[in-house]
């Protein structure tokens, strides 16, 4: 199945990652581990892969945005890493960086993954400098 969902990104850094772990008891699909309500959120967007191969790590990798209003993906420790166009960031639990540019295709996990992303980014506006949070 091909989606064509766009995701907004207004505040940065964003991070993604992991939300549960399915599996099948009992003949019927359920969740196996889910993070708990009381606990303050590590991602902005959580991803459920259904297994049994996991392509996402709870804390996966995270989007910034740079002084000069580009982009960074940073790989937060991920298992399986990141693919951005041809370029493996992270993977091993090791974190790594690669700048984002406009129209990269960016793969969750291994070339393997369900989780194909393109990224879109709008050209800096001079008279807007870039946001930064969480810094």
């Amino acid at each position: 199945m091909i989606r064509t969902d766009r995701i907004s990104v207004n505040r940065f850094p964003y991070r993604i990652g992991r939300e549960s772990r399915l599996g099948v008891v009992h003949g019927r699909l359920r969740i196996l581990e889910r993070r708990e309500l009381s606990c303050p959120p590590t991602n902005d967007l959580y991803l459920c892969d259904p297994g049994p191969v996991l392509y996402v790590s709870r804390q996966h990798f995270q989007i910034e945005q740079t002084d000069d209003g580009g982009y960074q993906l940073f790989d937060r420790g991920s298992t399986c890493g990141t693919i951005v166009g041809n370029q493996m960031v992270g993977g091993s639990a090791q974190g790594s960086r690669c700048t984002l540019l406009d129209g990269n295709v960016v793969v969750i996990g291994t070339s393997e993954s369900p989780y194909v992303f393109k990224f879109f980014c709008p050209q800096p506006h001079p008279e807007y400098p870039p946001v930064h949070t969480d810094r």
